[in-house]
């Protein structure tokens, strides 16, 4: 099977990659816009028609998108996001090759949702930010392809590789910054949100699961339990072997906010009040796993407190 990667140097991409390559019926092709892609292509900025000459050269069984943007503006989101999907299901429509296309989606698309439950398939999206809705406008662009495509619904995603700018991320720094400076409280701002975490790695079996698969349409990819933040920071003190306080910053919505790990205040300054979590999503966000079970065969296997362990040692190693 002829599998072409889109975005295979990405946080997700990388693990896919690797998860693909691991499997000895699987020819692998990575398309990009870095100098180490197989072939380097902008599919922000590329044609549709030029797109379909190379799926026509090459040929591939199936197309797995990991690319897409996180930050930037609403026009850069749409870009990346949306333009990008566009360009792919016009390119595959145009081809002869019949690819199969998975498309990696999020969990920004639903939204926020109401605490205590979990979100299904059929829930309806209502995405909080400028993000959500690029990615909810190429899940539909997909879905109204009438290709043979399904789209994974990625929670939030955590393991090795967490970027350090997610609130993990920061996290693990904060927390890094904290015991190298000897300091024996860490004030933490935001930890108030509950978000469904699913490893990287469990992602990329997913991944592959879906491209092995007749299933279409949308498939969420999660652990199925909603943790709150706070804990995460517990566990990821516990795993750091940090034995300072950890003080939660907590207030009234305000002009001035700090991302989590604050540093110290002078007393003539207010406390920074909670960091907003940057999905869109509000205070909770749990999936409803139960279709992938059933559509794919896919569970997840790894805990969050592995997850939380690898993220610390990528942030002990710049120690």
């Amino acid at each position: 099977m002829r599998v072409l990667l889109i975005g295979a140097n990405g946080y997700l991409g990388r693990f896919v990659a690797d998860r693909l390559l691991a499997d000895p019926a699987v020819q692998l092709t990575a398309l990009g816009r870095g100098d180490d892609a197989d072939v380097r292509f902008d599919l922000a900025t590329g044609s549709p028609g030029a797109l379909t000459r190379f799926l026509d050269a090459v040929h591939p069984g199936v197309i797995v998108n990991c690319a897409g943007a996180t930050r930037g503006g609403a026009r850069e989101l749409t870009r990346h996001n949306t333009v990008a999907v566009a360009t792919i299901c016009e390119a595959l429509r145009r081809s002869g090759c019949g690819a199969r296309l998975v498309q990696v989606g999020c969990s920004a698309e639903y939204g926020p949702s109401q605490p205590g439950s979990s979100t299904a398939e059929d829930a309806v999206p209502r995405p909080g930010g400028p993000y959500g809705v690029s990615k909810l406008a190429a899940t539909e662009l997909v879905l109204g392809s009438g290709l043979d495509a399904v789209v994974l619904r990625v929670f939030s995603p955590a393991g090795p590789g967490t970027p350090a700018g997610s609130p993990l991320g920061r996290l693990a720094e904060a927390m890094r910054r904290a015991m190298q400076s000897g300091d024996g409280e860490l004030k933490l701002g935001g930890l108030g949100v509950q978000r469904d975490f699913v490893d990287v790695r469990d992602v990329a079996r997913a991944v592959h699961a879906a491209s092995l698969s007749a299933a279409q349409g949308v498939i969420n990819i999660g652990s199925g339990r909603a943790v709150r933040l706070r804990d995460a920071a517990a566990v990821l003190a516990r795993v750091a072997g940090y034995g300072g306080a950890l003080h939660e910053l907590d207030g009234p919505p305000g002009p001035l906010r700090s991302p989590i790990g604050h540093p110290r205040l002078d007393p003539d300054h207010t406390a920074p009040v909670a960091y907003p979590y940057p999905d869109g999503c509000g205070s909770w966000q749990q999936a409803d796993v139960r279709c992938a079970r059933d559509r794919l065969g896919w569970r997840p296997r790894i805990n969050l407190e592995e997850s939380l362990a690898d993220i610390w040692m990528e942030a002990a190693c710049r120690i």
